[in-house]
């Protein structure tokens, strides 16, 4: 009876059923098997309205939408461009700055490659970077911003992670402060080589006028406060992260639909809509995660793996290089918030287990992630590019594969130097 359940669960996943369904189904399967109600999976729903972050994750969401749909980025572009474009290698460095700020609004990394790459790519082949160099870097940028306040995969983290009520404790805000660094390193990393590109193939620095910049001051005079009301809000500690993702959306709301009109009262419950569909399926899968969660602390299912994975694997640089390698390839097959709400219920106890803060695990983890979102041969943001630049994904693997080895880099340095992320916090 058990293996004929696990055969149809596995059929049904091969088949294209809803994650969530398999999902609830395991979690069933599991309580039913401890002979324990169904009723303990609805419960894990009731407790979600418990949970004072979560309100962060709608309210971030629906900003992110407002901001896609209206024309911040370009100003944002233009900003970024009329303040850095001076530097040999400008233009890129302000793509790699601007795809992080964005994905850290929105969540997703494809919405960034769409939204972005429409202005960049066109402007970067303009000052001769070569359609290579230009493909490789908004592919790659497109990813980073993950670990970067206020992103949707950092929240989802803390909320999993909370449930195992780690030593030291996990906080949104503490996650937050954690990413900073790490997303620092990637951007310079990501930015000495545009620089050096630049030079190599001799683009000649563009001449930004006083009038430019003015303009552009002038043209995103509303979208400045934006980051001072949720970086000063969240890291001087005068609001939780749920006070400033109401801050951010109300002033997100008020900017794009009250002050510019970007977005038509008719067009609001759109936007609305779309974000809220997205918000749905992520709590609909949260929920039958914190089950499935449940059940396997309640089976000691993560001490039984720390034993198997402990020997083969005793030190902890190994398990550290293991799990990259891990995350990697799930990272490729997986979307970021599936990967999160499944993974984390896996590995956080194991890696506790080896002494690995769970803050550190939470921005190492998600760093793996972004990397692996456009690792050859599946992974999505590849796909994704190549419908928006209308290139083969085979050009789009070749033109990312020295971005990706950079990126590789620093998520080593993220992974064994855990001081870079903690340094904020402890």
């Amino acid at each position: 009876m058990i293996i004929l359940a696990i055969i149809a669960l596995l059929l049904l996943a091969a088949l294209g059923a809803p994650l969530y369904a398999i999902i609830g189904a395991v979690a069933l399967l599991g309580f039913h098997l401890a002979g324990q109600e169904g009723v303990a999976v609805a419960v894990e729903f009731y407790r979600l309205a418990d949970m004072p972050a979560l309100i962060a994750i709608p309210l971030f969401t629906l900003a992110g939408y407002l901001l896609a749909e209206s024309r911040a980025p370009q100003r944002l572009v233009r900003l970024t461009n009329a303040l850095l474009g001076w530097l040999p290698g400008g233009l890129a460095v302000v793509a790699v700055l601007a795809c992080a700020m964005f994905t850290a609004f929105t969540g997703a990394t494809g919405v960034t490659i769409v939204a972005l790459g429409a202005v960049l790519y066109p402007a970067l082949l303009e000052q001769k970077y070569g359609e290579r160099f230009s493909l490789g870097l908004l592919t790659s940028a497109g990813s980073l911003g993950l670990i970067l306040v206020p992103s949707m995969p950092l929240i989802l983290y803390g909320v999993v992670a909370q449930q195992f009520h780690t030593t030291p404790p996990v906080t949104i805000d503490d996650l937050f402060l954690a990413g900073v660094l790490p997303c620092a390193l990637m951007v310079v990393m990501l930015s000495v080589y545009s620089i050096w590109h630049a030079r190599r193939v001799g683009v000649v620095r563009e001449k930004v006028s006083a009038a430019e910049l003015r303009g552009a001051l002038r043209e995103a005079a509303w979208d400045l406060p934006l980051p001072f009301v949720i970086l000063g809000g969240i890291y001087s500690g005068k609001l939780a992260a749920s006070e400033a993702a109401a801050a951010t959306a109300l002033y997100v709301f008020i900017v794009t639909v009250l002050i510019r009109r970007e977005i038509p009262w008719r067009k609001l419950p759109l936007v609305a809509r779309e974000a809220m569909l997205l918000v749905g399926a992520l709590l609909l899968i949260l929920g039958f995660s914190l089950a499935l969660t449940n059940w396997l602390i309640d089976a000691e299912v993560p001490e039984q793996l720390f034993t198997a994975i402990q020997t083969h694997i005793a030190s902890r640089g190994a398990f550290l290089l293991i799990l990259n390698v891990f995350l990697l390839v799930f990272g490729m097959l997986l979307e970021g918030f599936p990967a999160i709400i499944l993974l984390v219920p896996l590995v956080l106890p194991v890696a506790l287990r080896y002494g690995i803060d769970p803050v550190h695990l939470g921005i190492l983890f998600l760093a793996n992630l972004q990397l692996g979102i456009f690792l050859p041969p599946v992974g999505m943001n590849l796909f994704i590019a190549s419908m928006r630049f209308g290139k083969p994904v085979l050009t789009l693997v070749r033109a990312s594969a020295p971005f990706f080895l950079i990126l590789l880099i620093a998520v080593l340095i993220i992974t064994y130097w855990p001081g870079l992320s903690l340094a904020l916090i402890r």
